[in-house]
């Protein structure tokens, strides 16, 4: 019964440190690009843009199909820099195992 005690305690801190760290994450960024830089998106950890820039030269009214693309491609990637930022905070905690409920 000793052991059981021990272990919920143990579970306890880590939830604690995984709720610090969610909170931590808000308020880191990645940034992401696209077209060379001309679309630019900043990402915080909890996956929400927070900024984005579109150079005045990728502006064409002609093509917004391709603005659309880059703001896309921008974004897509934001996120996905964002979670892999997110996993390996979060690895740091949990020593790698995928604790259901505990992590992103």
């Amino acid at each position: 019964m000793h052991n059981l005690g021990n272990i919920m305690k143990q579970a306890k801190k880590m939830q604690e440190k995984m709720t610090r760290l969610q909170q931590e994450l808000e308020t880191k960024t990645v940034e992401a690009q696209a077209g060379g830089g001309m679309v630019k998106v900043v990402v915080n950890g909890k996956f929400e843009v927070v900024s984005l820039k579109i150079e005045k030269d990728v502006v064409n009214s002609d093509d917004v199909e391709m603005l659309q693309d880059l703001i896309a491609a921008a974004v897509n990637e934001g996120i996905r820099k964002a979670q892999e930022m997110s996993a390996a905070e979060m690895g740091k905690i949990t020593g790698g195992l995928s604790i259901p409920g505990m992590g992103m």
